[in-house]
């Protein structure tokens, strides 16, 4: 048996309320916060990125289960919000660990733990926590830390712009789990599509150097006198809305499907309890969940009533939206969906680590409610741009309740700080050089310009 032992998660302390936003950008915010569920947007601040989030979140994970370094076998990253085309974000996240760790547990005390990134726009995080399933599997002394990470940031004044967030979530992978074990079946659904990826984009360096309006002395070191062209990677996606969220409907049907035909014939929707997304802004996966809901249930006499109830000629077009407005939907996102929605609303898209604070907001919102899930099956539905999807499920544990009850989400959330608008356009062009809060646990303290070191970031520790 194998699973999720416990999670941890580390989010900025600061954030964007979404009604400032809608009022710079004249959007209604009622589009926003009842039509997609936003509240508010966590930001990364000028010191933070995934590096130094990721080891935040694994840091809290190791601290909280009294783990010892040489316990950890492997220290897997989803992420998309790489800063290096080579190096990876673990292994940084190694050497932030290593310095933390060294007088406790000696030089090197990471040694001989694994690390490596995995990069499949919002799936990788899934992809890490899977593959550590098989790794795990191998050997019941092995114990695994996955984390997914990202700062998800788009253009301004772009329709993906309220969607934004930062945060990382780490799970600790082991035999026997306290909180959730999976089983094997895994539907996938993959399709090579473009409806959101980050390009890397070239110019010429003539025309660069027009743009400047620079002399070529001016040109950063970084560049060969001998290149024609200069490479830039944007942390910015191009993106289509309405496409990416046709094709996280179309992959998450077929990974469902898939998923049904390898449990040849034991599984029915209404086995699930609970349903868990990756949510790419708070209402969506019961917006994307409806085909399925409507092709699993599109013979049941309640519910054609119930859409006659609403459109007398509904089946003369059979609109999946209509679908959702019946009582037997809503009781279903209600009762499945609604609380793994809750902390989405206040951090935004965690891109990778989404789904995985959507797990965490259900579990905490129960636990909350002193509602006990022991037993009950969980179904996991992710999605990554690109694109694919993964359906699989999971039992939720006897003892969910004691890990649990230190997640402790909605009231750190609460602790945060609020910035106003015009702040929050300068955090985002990078025109702040001083943190907006105080720098507290691990954070990026510099990032060299040294010609053969150009980049390399430092980071530090501050309790």
């Amino acid at each position: 048996m194998i699973g999720i032992d416990d999670m941890a998660f580390y989010i900025p302390g600061i954030f964007l309320p979404i009604e400032k936003i809608a009022e710079a950008r004249n959007i209604e915010y009622a589009k926003l916060n009842k039509g997609l569920g936003l509240t508010a947007m966590s930001l990364a601040d000028v010191n933070e990125d995934a590096a130094s989030m990721a080891a935040n979140a694994v840091l809290n994970l190791i601290e909280k289960n009294n783990l010892k370094p040489q316990e950890i076998g492997r220290i897997y990253v989803g992420s998309e919000s790489a800063t290096d085309g080579a190096k990876p974000i673990a292994s940084y996240v190694i050497e932030m660990l290593t310095d933390f760790y060294k007088e406790k547990h000696g030089d090197n005390c990471f040694i001989h733990t694994d690390v490596v990134d995995m990069t499949f726009a919002c799936i990788a995080g899934i992809d890490a926590m899977l593959t550590t399933f098989d790794w795990v599997n191998a050997d019941r002394k092995r114990k695994g830390i996955i984390v997914a990470t990202d700062n998800a940031k788009y253009e301004l004044g772009s329709t993906g712009e309220y969607t934004q967030g930062a945060g990382a979530i780490a799970s600790l992978i082991k035999h026997n789990p306290r909180l959730i074990s999976f089983s094997e079946p895994i539907g996938i659904s993959t399709i090579g599509e473009h409806d959101f990826f980050k390009p890397i984009r070239r110019i010429k360096k003539t025309e660069l150097m027009k743009t400047l309006d620079a002399s070529k002395s001016e040109i950063p070191n970084i560049v060969s006198e001998n290149e024609e062209y200069v490479e830039i990677h944007k942390i910015f996606p191009v993106f289509d809305g309405q496409y990416s969220n046709k094709c996280y409907a179309n992959r998450m049907s077929e990974a469902y499907n898939h998923f049904v035909k390898l449990k040849e014939g034991t599984h029915k929707l209404e086995d699930w309890d609970k349903l868990i997304f990756h949510l790419p802004y708070a209402f969506h996966g019961k917006r994307a969940f409806a085909d399925v809901f409507w092709e699993t249930y599109k013979d049941d006499e309640n519910l054609k009533v119930q859409l006659l109830e609403l459109d007398p000629d509904f089946f003369s077009h059979q609109t999946i939206k209509l679908v959702t407005r019946t009582k037997m939907y809503k009781d279903f996102v209600s009762k499945k969906i609604e609380k793994g929605q809750r902390a989405s609303s206040f951090v935004g898209n965690l891109y990778t680590g989404s789904i995985f604070m959507s797990f965490m907001s259900m579990l905490e919102s129960e636990f909350l409610d002193n509602i006990d899930i022991s037993g009950q099956k969980v179904g996991f539905c992710a999605y990554g741009s690109g694109s694919k999807s993964k359906v699989f499920e999971g039992r939720i544990q006897e003892t969910w309740k004691d890990v649990v009850a230190k997640f402790e989400i909605f009231k750190t959330l609460e602790k945060r700080k609020a910035i106003d608008f015009e702040t929050y356009e300068n955090l985002h062009n990078e025109k702040l050089e001083k943190n907006i809060e105080t720098p507290k646990g691990f954070y990026l303290e510099s990032i060299s310009e040294d010609v053969n070191l150009y980049g390399v970031r430092k980071y530090t520790h501050k309790q």
